[in-house]
């Protein structure tokens, strides 16, 4: 129950800290390109990653080595899973595009991250990229229900 809470907060964090890279990125567009500030928002956050998986590799050393065990080996990820960023990459370069057009900021957000939703459930569905198949379930479709009717009424209030 716990972790519960733990994930619930960990979602809304990250939601929070889309929008404030959003934000910040759309007001770096103005004096510079969207293009070149989407470009510059992810070499930060690909050098932070770096920083983060060194201090992991380093702490992860640090545990083979004091239970002398051999056999733990970090797996290394398919290379189809790194193109998983391509999608987020155009969320932020579409963001900047669209942060000062009639559709705003809240809007563009919620048409990419439905976008997202949606073809990860098609993704699930159809068992691409070697995924293990499932089928839509009740509450999935509540989901995207909700964010579609969500995201028209906040486009069609503007």
């Amino acid at each position: 129950m716990k972790n519960k809470y733990i994930l619930s907060f960990l979602a809304l964090a990250s939601g929070v800290l889309l929008s404030l890279m959003i934000m910040a990125n759309s007001y770096l567009a103005r004096f510079t390109t969207p293009l070149t500030a989407s470009w510059l928002t992810h070499g930060i956050g690909t050098l932070f990653s770096l920083v983060i998986y060194f201090f992991y590799l380093q702490k992860r050393k640090q545990q083979v080595r004091k239970q002398q065990v051999q056999s733990q080996v970090i797996k290394k990820g398919k290379m189809i899973w790194y193109l998983g960023g391509i999608p987020g990459g155009f969320t932020v370069l579409l963001a900047a595009i669209t942060v000062n057009s009639p559709l705003s900021l809240a809007g563009s957000i919620i048409l990419m991250i439905t976008g997202q939703i949606i073809f990860g459930l098609l993704v699930d569905t159809m068992g691409w990229f070697g995924v293990i198949k499932r089928k839509i379930t009740v509450s999935d479709f509540l989901m995207c229900t909700l964010l579609i009717t969500g995201c028209s009424l906040l486009i069609i209030g503007k």
